[in-house]
C-alpha cells in the first residue's frame, strides 16, 4: 500500500497572496468601479436585475481588455513617456476597447430586449462608447504613470546597488592599504630580536598575528565591536614598542560605555600610526589613545609628544594615512563625524587627533 498525497486545489488567499501589486490594485480599482457602474445603471434602467445582469457582463470583460491593453502597452508603447501622440494613440486604442464592451452590452439588450427608459438607439451606443472610451483612456493614462515609477524605481535600485558594489570595493582597497614600511620593520626587528631573544621575537610574532588578523577580518567583517578594535589597536602598539624600546611609551583608556559600540574596522590604526611616525621620539614619545562616549556620539583623542609640521615642510608620503582616515569616515560616517588635529595650546609639546563619530557605521557590505 502506498501512501499518496493530496494536492490540495488553490485557495482565493493563496491567490491574492501569489498576485502581483498590480494585479492587486486591478481586482480592487475595476471592483470598486463595477459598484459604481451598478449604481449608475440602476438608475439609469430603473431595474435592479438589468443593472446587474449588465454589470456582471462588463466587469470580466474590462478586466480582460485592461490586461490586453496591457500587453499592447508593453510591445508597441515600451517608452514610458506621454507625449501629445502617444496619448492619442491611447485614446485610439481604448475607443476600440470600449466599442467591445459597448456591442458585447448592446447584444445582451437586444437578446433580453432591454432598453434604456427615454434613450433613442443612438444615445443607446454612442453614450456608453464614450463613457467606458473616457474610463480606458484614464484607465491607460493611470497604467502609464504606474509603469514609468516603477521603471524609475528599478533605475534607482540599479543605481543603489551599484553604488554599493563601488563603495564596497572602496572601503577595502582603503582598509588594505597596510603601511608596508610597519610590515617591513616589523618583521625586520623580530628577525633581529630571534638569535637574543627569541621570547621577546615570539610574543612580537603573536601581536602581528593578531593585528594582521584584525585588518584582514576586515574584508568580511567591515564593522566591529570597539573593544575588538582596541585589542588589535594594542597589538599594533606593542610592536612598535618593541621596535622603539624605551623611546615609546603607550597607554589606552576604554569607557566601558564605548566597549560594546561599533567602530569601523582598522578606523585607528591610521591615528596610532601617525603619532607613531611624526611624534617626537628624540627622547620618549608618549602616546596615549583615549576611548569614552560623548552624548550619543564615540569620542576618540590619541595625543602624543610631538610638534605639527607646516604643509610646506611634510614629505608627499606624510598624511597619506590621515587622507585615508578621511576618505574611511566620508564613506562609513556620511555627515556624521568630525575629525581635529591639532597642537595643544596649554602644551605646545603635545599634538591630539580628535574624533567623534555619530551612529553606527556604514558597513557597505
Amino acid at each position: 500500500m502506498t501512501a499518496s498525497s493530496t494536492i490540495m486545489p488553490p485557495t482565493i488567499g493563496s491567490f491574492w497572496r501569489q498576485a502581483t501589486l498590480f494585479a492587486r490594485a486591478q481586482i480592487i480599482g475595476w471592483s470598486l468601479f463595477a459598484l459604481v457602474d451598478l449604481i449608475s445603471r440602476q438608475l439609469t434602467y430603473q431595474d435592479f436585475t438589468v443593472a446587474l445582469v449588465l454589470t456582471a457582463l462588463a466587469y470580466p470583460l474590462l478586466i480582460g481588455l485592461s490586461l490586453g491593453l496591457q500587453l499592447i502597452y508593453g510591445r508597441f508603447f515600451p517608452s514610458t513617456g506621454l507625449s501629445l501622440p502617444i496619448v492619442v494613440a491611447l485614446v485610439l486604442v481604448s475607443a476600440a476597447a470600449a466599442s467591445v464592451v459597448v456591442a458585447t452590452l448592446s447584444a445582451a439588450r437586444q437578446i433580453f430586449g432591454w432598453s434604456v427608459p427615454h434613450w433613442g438607439p443612438l444615445e443607446e451606443v454612442m453614450l456608453p462608447f464614450v463613457y467606458y472610451t473616457l474610463v480606458l483612456t484614464g484607465w491607460s493614462i493611470l497604467f502609464f504613470w504606474i509603469r514609468a515609477d516603477r521603471q524609475r524605481q528599478t533605475q534607482h535600485a540599479i543605481a543603489i546597488s551599484a553604488q554599493s558594489d563601488a563603495l564596497r570595493a572602496e572601503i577595502q582597497q582603503l582598509r588594505l592599504q597596510i603601511n608596508p614600511h610597519f610590515l617591513f620593520n616589523a618583521l625586520n626587528g623580530i628577525a633581529e630580536e630571534v638569535p637574543d631573544h627569541p621570547d621577546a621575537a615570539l610574543e612580537m610574532l603573536r601581536d602581528l598575528t593578531d593585528y594582521l588578523r584584525h585588518v584582514l577580518a576586515g574584508i568580511r567583517t567591515p564593522v566591529v565591536a570597539v573593544e575588538a578594535e582596541v585589542a588589535a589597536l594594542a597589538a599594533y602598539l606593542r610592536i612598535q614598542q618593541a621596535r622603539f624600546g624605551e623611546r615609546l611609551r603607550t597607554e589606552i583608556e576604554t569607557d566601558p560605555a564605548a566597549a560594546g559600540r561599533m567602530i569601523a574596522n582598522s578606523l585607528l590604526q591610521p591615528l596610532a600610526e601617525n603619532a607613531v611616525e611624526h611624534g617626537d621620539r628624540s627622547e620618549t614619545l608618549v602616546l596615549k589613545v583615549r576611548i569614552g562616549v560623548a552624548g550619543d556620539a564615540l569620542k576618540i583623542e590619541i595625543e602624543n609628544t610631538g610638534r605639527l609640521e607646516p604643509a610646506h615642510k611634510k614629505r608627499s608620503s606624510h598624511g597619506l594615512g590621515i587622507e585615508n582616515l578621511r576618505r574611511r569616515l566620508d564613506v562609513h560616517y556620511p555627515g556624521r563625524h568630525s575629525f581635529d588635529l591639532r597642537q595643544i595650546e596649554s602644551e605646545p609639546t603635545h599634538v591630539i587627533a580628535t574624533l567623534l563619530l555619530e551612529g553606527e557605521p556604514c558597513s557597505a557590505s
